[in-house]
């Protein structure tokens, strides 16, 4: 994953989200870090734990099909327990080494 992702804050998202270690992904984010999912703003706190951790939501590192941005902007499959898989977009704001914002979707 690292030879494609080289954003370390990225990593540290996409690393905690995989490993469904609430601690660690909020430790990624900024404190007053922001979503949006296809387009719609929505509470990041809700958002997470529907989505990703109460889910066992997934991003594959393995098979990014895009990455851009210096490793900040991404297309791959997301899945979870919910949806299954699909394609999906990403893309990051970083602050301070933080993640100050993302953004997700179908791609």
């Amino acid at each position: 994953m690292s030879e494609k992702l080289t954003d370390h804050a990225v990593l540290a998202f996409v690393t905690a989200l995989n490993a469904g270690d609430r601690a660690a992904f909020r430790a990624a984010l900024t404190d007053d870090a922001a979503m949006s999912d296809d387009g719609t703003e929505r509470d990041l706190g809700d958002w997470t734990e529907r989505e990703i951790f109460s889910s066992q939501g997934h991003l594959d590192t393995d098979s990014l099909e895009s990455v851009a941005d210096g490793g900040r902007s991404f297309v791959t499959t997301y899945s979870n327990a919910t949806w299954g898989g699909m394609r999906t977009r990403w893309h990051f704001v970083v602050r301070d080494g933080k993640i100050a914002r993302f953004e997700t979707g179908q791609a």
